[in-house]
């Protein structure tokens, strides 16, 4: 039977079907401004793990104060000593800056960490060491070593001697006993100094003996190398010649083509006798050749011969015959004496050689001086060629003149900078010979060693301050560690930028509700109720609150075509899908709206619990069978605009039931006689019952719960969701804790204060 006698279809918005301009809803992804900086996030993550950063910077304060407090009190105590003249510079020092201006020769100033080094050596510490031993017999080399500092000041020439311990007394007597030691020894290394000064310059003379040899050896292999002593004289004297050359190839080039030009002519006039050149010099052979003649002349007579007995004859007569046959005999020897005497290419014999054996003045004239010209062009030709090689031989001289005359000037001028260089060494030489007997002042003392008043370390309140600073930065490193490491959303503001999508509403975390939840065996307990605590005559709860607020933004979502249908659902089990359909149905309800609750979760129904009704007959009964919906649907007791589906029997396949067409054929028959219809569904994490039923509905509403839902597994959902294109309406944060800047936190501070943790969170 139906809910009540009032149930009876609504008429549809549209076409009984989903917002069609809800498809746009969904358009954003996921936010990737996660990591920007923004202070109200680093605020939020400070309160919430604030015992984290707290025990943290408490512990590493404490400690860094501790060692701080308990460190020995330690005195520094200090003297300078002068290592070279005020003004003017010893000879090694006129040595240096006399090098120095040289560019061919490198040469270091005085090597003050050297100095330095041999200051620390055991040889200089030693007898210095056993002097402060008579006074103070514990003291040995490494202990000294470890507290002894010496350093030179700035570019000076004073070294400023340091030494460290927690007695004043025992750093005054170090002290002095050092300076006086390090006085001492400069007395013996400054008598070495012009000697050492000297060595050096031997040194340098002979490395630069061997490098004007070098370059001297060098120059001489480039002269004969390449035969020259002046790359300019040698690049005049190239230039000279090609020019001269360049006349030449000219002259021989004009004369070619003269020659060409008288060929092309002879050619001409050869070719008005009719014939060609070639047959002109055969012919002119052939004429020249006695046997050839003599062969013609024996031919002319039996032609002659022929012609008579042919006016005689018949051309069968026998004697014709046989003078024809002589004359064809004949001919082949003819043929044969004509290659003799021009050649063996059968195409230098014209085929009219005969006639062209006959004498003839002007063809041979003219033929002689074919031959000649062709001679003449033959040699020009070859003399052309000459030319131009040698033209080219001497532009790649003078191409590799440049780089010739480069290192002939580098090794010149290397040669007189290094000859310079010998001449100032040897000057030098022979000034330090004759001042090697003089004495150079040693070392002075600046300051006297003074026994130390304040200790330098260790610096207490510095410490402290720096212990709090540790502390600090500490504690913010462990905060924000346990931050990266925990992957659950903890507020709405958090969800809303990781996401990119719109919270619709934020459910306040509430211990009651948690309560009273069923245990196993138990009875369900009464659904609770809308009801808060009064203030000035006004009842209602923060609970309430939230469920009204999120159903007006469901409906302001769409303001043109309000939302009729949803499915509400969440990523993963335990989110709180079920409570929070159930609240919003009743919130939905108690605002006057006919709100239809459907429990489509096929394989772990919940609604009926939520609402304490019977869950005999339900959704999977009526598509599976032929049972009316009407006699189905059962009126919730708690409102009298809400109306429950419960889920039924629990079917062997879900998915084929929530996508048959009978399924589709219930959604549409709801949208037309409800004015909400909410679809709890299973989680949607490895299932697909929650899209298959969206696709039918206006959207998908996913329920997130603070504190429990994994950021990895709502971001692969929400990928999921994109690319089956089911239509996103928003989140609702479940379990939002009292910490966080949400909206029961103003409800409370508007209306009056109350108790912490009075309210709680719906849980599924």
């Amino acid at each position: 039977m139906g809910p009540d006698g009032d149930y009876q279809p609504m008429p549809p918005y549209g076409s009984g079907n989903q917002a069609p301009h809800l498809s746009s809803l969904y358009t954003t992804g996921l936010s990737e401004d996660e990591d920007k900086f923004d202070l109200r996030k680093i605020l939020a993550v400070a309160r919430r793990r604030l015992i984290i950063i707290a025990g943290v910077a408490i512990a590493v304060s404490s400690g860094v104060a501790s060692k701080v407090l308990k460190q020995v009190p330690n005195y520094e105590g200090k003297f300078q000593l002068l290592v070279g003249p005020v003004s003017g510079e010893d000879q090694v020092d006129k040595l240096t800056q006399s090098l120095s201006q040289n560019a061919g020769i490198k040469v270091q100033g005085p090597d003050y960490e050297t100095q330095i080094q041999v200051l620390w050596s055991p040889q200089v510490i030693s007898p210095i060491l056993k002097n402060i031993q008579a006074r103070y017999p514990e003291i040995d080399y490494d202990t000294l070593r470890s507290k002894l500092a010496i350093s030179r000041l700035a570019e000076t020439k004073i070294l400023e001697v340091r030494y460290q311990d927690s007695d004043p007394e025992k750093i005054q007597f170090i002290l002095k006993e050092l300076a006086e030691g390090y006085v001492k020894y400069s007395q013996v290394e400054q008598r070495n100094s012009v000697k050492q000064g000297l060595e050096f310059v031997n040194t340098q003379t002979k490395e630069l003996q061997d490098r004007v040899k070098s370059l001297q050896q060098k120059i001489q292999e480039l002269r004969e190398n390449y035969r020259i002593v002046d790359p300019e004289t040698q690049g005049t004297l190239l230039t000279n010649r090609i020019s001269e050359v360049v006349q030449q190839r000219q002259e021989a080039q004009t004369q070619l083509d003269e020659s060409k030009q008288l060929y092309v002519e002879l050619q001409s006039q050869l070719g008005q006798l009719g014939v060609t050149p070639d047959q002109a010099i055969a012919a002119t052979a052939l004429s020249e050749g006695p046997r050839y003649q003599e062969l013609l002349d024996k031919l002319t007579e039996l032609d002659t011969k022929i012609a008579t007995e042919s006016a005689r004859f018949t051309e069968e007569n026998p004697i014709v015959q046989r003078l024809v046959e002589e004359r064809e005999r004949l001919l082949p020897l003819i043929e044969k004496e004509a290659s003799t005497v021009i050649g063996n290419s059968t195409s230098g014999v014209p085929s009219d050689a005969p006639s062209l054996a006959s004498p003839s003045s002007i063809r041979q004239d003219l033929t002689q001086k074919l031959v000649e010209t062709t001679n003449q062009i033959e040699l020009l030709e070859i003399r052309t060629r000459e030319i131009a090689a040698a033209e080219n031989l001497l532009n790649q001289q003078i191409t590799n003149l440049p780089a010739i005359a480069r290192r002939y000037t580098d090794y010149q001028r290397d040669l007189k900078v290094a000859t310079e260089s010998l001449g100032r060494f040897l000057a030098v030489r022979e000034t330090l010979q004759i001042e090697e007997s003089q004495k150079t002042p040693p070392w002075q003392k600046l300051s006297e060693p003074k026994q130390p008043e304040a200790p330098i370390s260790p610096n207490v309140p510095r410490g402290l301050v720096l212990s709090a600073i540790a502390g600090l930065l500490a504690g913010a490193g462990a905060g924000l560690l346990a931050e990266k490491l925990d992957k659950v959303f903890h507020s709405p503001d958090e969800l809303k930028d990781s996401t990119g999508l719109p919270v619709l509403g934020t459910i306040p975390f509430t211990k009651e509700l948690k309560a009273r939840r069923t245990k196993p065996g138990e009875a369900t307990p009464d659904p609770i109720e809308f009801q808060g605590r009064s203030y000035g005559g006004y009842s209602a709860s923060p609970l309430l609150e939230a469920f009204r607020s999120l159903n007006a933004n469901l409906q302001f979502l769409s303001p043109d075509q309000p939302i009729r249908s949803l499915v509400l659902s969440s990523s993963v089990p335990a989110d709180g899908k079920s409570t929070v359909a159930t609240y919003l149905a009743q919130a939905a309800a108690a605002m006057g709206q006919r709100v239809l609750l459907v429990d489509a979760d096929l394989r772990r129904p919940q609604v009926h619990v939520r609402t304490d009704l019977p869950n005999v007959w339900g959704l999977s009964n009526v598509i599976s069978s032929e049972i009316n919906v009407d006699d189905v649907i059962q009126r919730s007791p708690l409102e009298d605009n809400l109306f429950v589906l419960t889920a039924g029997q629990i079917p062997p396949d879900p998915t084929r039931l929530l996508c048959s067409k009978k399924m589709q054929n219930l959604v549409e028959r709801f949208q037309e006689a409800f004015d909400l219809v909410i679809f709890d569904t299973p989680p949607l994490l490895g299932l697909a019952d929650a899209r298959l039923l969206a696709a039918h509905t206006d959207g998908i509403v996913m329920v997130v719960g603070l504190g429990r839902t994994d950021r990895a597994v709502l971001t692969q959902v929400l990928y999921g969701l994109r690319t089956s294109h089911a239509r996103v309406l928003g989140l609702v944060a479940n379990g939002v804790k009292g910490y966080t800047t949400s909206s029961p936190d103003y409800y409370h501070h508007y209306y009056a204060q109350s108790p912490q943790g009075e309210y709680t969170s719906a849980r599924q």
